[in-house]
Order: C-alpha cells, then sequence, then structure tokens
C-alpha cells in the first residue's frame, strides 16, 4: 500500500505544472527564435516565403484544407531551419577544427532543410498554379 501512494504522489507531482519553469522555457525558446534569426540567413529566406504564401492564401481565397497544408509546411521548413541551426552550433562547439565527420554532419541537416522545402514548394505550386491560372483567366 505504501508503494502505491509513493507512486500516486510522484504522479501528482510530475503532472503539476510549474508555472516558473514553464515562463522559462517560453523565454528560452524565444532567446534560440531570436538568435537563429540573427546568424541564419536562409531562415529569413524562409521566413519571407511564408510570408508571401500567407498573404497569397488570403489573396486567392484557400480552403480550410489548403491552408492547414500550407501551414503544417511552413512549420516543417520553419522547424527543420532551426534544427538545422542547432546542429551547426553543436557540431561548431564540439569540432572547432574542420573534420570530414562534422561536414558531412552539417551538409546532411543541412539536405534535410532542402528536402522538406523542395517538397514544401512542389505542393504549393500544386495548391496555387491552378487558383493563379483561374484568376487570370477571370480578368
Amino acid at each position: 500500500m505504501a508503494s502505491e501512494e509513493k507512486i500516486r504522489k510522484k504522479i501528482k507531482k510530475k503532472l503539476r505544472i510549474d508555472n516558473k519553469r514553464l515562463k522559462n522555457s517560453f523565454k528560452y525558446a524565444s532567446e534560440g527564435i531570436i538568435k537563429a534569426y540573427e546568424g541564419e540567413q536562409n531562415l529569413k529566406v524562409h521566413t519571407f516565403v511564408a510570408i508571401l504564401v500567407i498573404v497569397f492564401g488570403f489573396f486567392l481565397k484557400l480552403s480550410y484544407i489548403e491552408w492547414l497544408i500550407c501551414l503544417l509546411l511552413i512549420g516543417l521548413v520553419l522547424m527543420a531551419e532551426l534544427f538545422n541551426t542547432a546542429i551547426e552550433y553543436v557540431v561548431d562547439l564540439a569540432s572547432p577544427k574542420i573534420h570530414p565527420l562534422a561536414k558531412s554532419s552539417k551538409d546532411i541537416a543541412a539536405a534535410g532543410v532542402l528536402m522538406i522545402s523542395i517538397i514544401s514548394a512542389i505542393t504549393g505550386l500544386m495548391i496555387f498554379v491552378p487558383k493563379l491560372i483561374d484568376f487570370f483567366n477571370k480578368q
């Protein structure tokens, strides 16, 4: 019986939300976003493209499903870029000297961003080109 009570207390403690820790986690994540935008040109490019997609999405009246797809892909591209940046920083920290494995690690992380970017671009074209054709045919 005593061990069951211990387990219940541990579970309750784990489920409790620590407001200070929660606030700090958002603070640190925000600092990470700012740091990434300060140093990463590609993140700025991806963000600019995301803003264009959103603007054109309103202009061309995307459907609910099309919005879900676009927003999901925007999130995946930005997330991939942030992960790539984090990997680059860790590799630079762990291997300050040029090493073939460090280069491969950074190249592979960048390849992941490229892959999701290509998939997102193709998907975006599949959504936007027919809408643009319809728009110009109505003019």
